[in-house]
């Protein structure tokens, strides 16, 4: 998988889950007698309740010097890695920031310096090409290597970072002259990238470029997964797009990226990134459409919305078949995508989580950013997530991990690019705020016609 494939070894702590019949069916959760009981929340709060803490990771816990979202939180070492900025992540900040002018979290005058702020770092830190690092040091601007060659330009993390530069972009381009002057900022910043610098004068994007070692990592980006949107982007660019043809033999394969698989009566759609006829990580359908609407989207491949909803429920219905076992799946607690993990052997680390990766770790934010897709079922999850608030919710929104399968274990910790999408696709799913600001840009328009594409 693209996102496991040089992550960094974290460390943390403890939980528990509940299930519901079918294949695979475990004895529900039953509560110690010292467990608080939780009043339920109703579907209103429930949400109110998670944008607004979640919203806190990208405002009080983002990059002091910076107003940049921070790689990850951990709240018992908040200093730990603190000046680590992640590119990508600062994107889905940008997009939670509008969502927190909109429920009144912040004023849009706060929001205003804020975002100016973060515009004038991203302004002098570096940049390869136009494209960003997938980390920066948010004290000096300058890259920190993600690996030993990738100390360069990171055209996917970019264009996450751009998704949201583009909202801002929308939202404020008609306010004041403040406003309008932030708006200008996000734009130049966006139009700079030199997407077809990535493509090696190949029909296909490559991930990274890096002044010292070139392209030496020669990671091609071909779907399905979460790279879809740098194709969109580097389509839509005024200065510096790509043709067709580079979507339709990189992204798309010519034409093999097409699946005719179904797991659970739900057709697949597209094949998905490392080959599971199951579908991979939940987060393959989150990054790429936080600003890219699914909906009515499709292209001579297939229909985007299909594609994400039936990935969701397919993840879901392996949670509730279980069958691997694992202690607490089920119908109100599932979701396997990229997160915190723990191990058999009780090491820690990372791992991007799927039915073909399955280590009995669930990850809240899966079935939280569904959200759009699956309501009723990602609602069913939050209330079981709420339920076990005393272990899981934190001062940043839910945690990242946990598992009910060892001993109630629970990854204390949050990343940008788990909370992200969680305050993002609610407010999707309520509003259509993010889908409604991005889809309305021009270039954004300019490029999916480009490319094809019914939206």
């Amino acid at each position: 998988m693209y996102r496991v494939y040089c992550f960094a070894v974290f460390a943390f702590v403890l939980f528990s889950c509940g299930s519901d019949d079918g294949p695979g069916y475990q004895e529900p959760y039953i509560p110690t007698p010292n467990e608080p009981i939780v009043t339920p929340l109703t579907d209103t709060e429930l949400m109110d309740l998670t944008q607004k803490e979640t919203f806190k990771y990208f405002w009080d816990f983002a990059n002091s010097a910076t107003g940049a979202a921070k790689e990850r939180y951990h709240p018992t070492n908040p200093t730990l890695n603190q000046n680590v900025v992640t590119t990508g992540g600062t994107g889905f900040g940008l997009m939670a920031i509008l969502v927190g002018i909109e429920r009144g979290y912040v004023t849009r005058n706060e929001a205003v310096t804020r975002l100016t702020k973060i515009m004038a770092f991203l302004e002098t830190a570096d940049r390869f090409h136009g494209a960003w690092p997938h980390w920066l040091d948010g004290g000096t601007g300058k890259v920190l290597p993600f690996s030993t060659k990738d100390d360069g330009g990171d055209l996917v993390e970019t264009a996450f970072l751009v998704q949201g530069l583009l909202c801002v972009k929308e939202y404020f381009k008609n306010g004041t002259d403040t406003e309008k002057a932030l708006a200008t900022k996000a734009d130049a910043l966006w139009k700079g990238v030199e997407w077809n610098w990535y493509t090696q004068n190949q029909d296909a994007l490559y991930w990274h470029w890096s002044p010292n070692y070139g392209f030496d990592i020669n990671l091609k980006l071909t779907g399905y997964n979460e790279t879809l949107i740098a194709y969109v982007l580097a389509a839509a660019s005024p200065n510096y797009s790509i043709s067709k043809s580079v979507y339709e033999k990189g992204w798309a394969s010519s034409g093999a990226i097409v699946s005719s698989a179904s797991q659970y009566g739900f057709p697949l759609v597209l094949k998905h990134a490392g080959g599971s006829s199951f579908g991979g990580p939940l987060f393959f359908s989150h990054y790429s459409f936080l600003g890219l609407n699914p909906k009515n989207l499709s292209d001579q491949y297939g229909n985007y919305w299909n594609l994400v909803v039936n990935h969701t429920k397919i993840n879901r219905q392996y949670c509730i078949s279980n069958p691997k076992n694992f202690v607490g799946y089920g119908a109100d607690c599932w979701g396997l995508t990229a997160s915190y993990s723990r191990n058999a052997d009780g090491s820690i680390g990372y791992s991007a989580h799927s039915p073909s990766n399955d280590l009995g770790i669930i990850s809240p934010t899966a079935a939280i950013s569904s959200i759009a897709f699956t309501p009723t079922e990602s609602l069913k999850a939050m209330h079981f997530f709420y339920s076990k608030k005393d272990k899981l919710l934190g001062p940043a929104g839910f945690y990242d991990a946990f598992s009910p399968q060892y001993n109630y274990w629970v990854a204390n910790a949050y990343l940008a690019i788990d909370q992200g999408p969680q305050i993002v696709m609610i407010e999707n799913h309520r509003t259509g705020l993010l889908w409604n600001l991005f889809m309305q840009n021009t270039d954004v328009k300019n490029g999916l016609n480009k490319l094809g594409f019914n939206f």
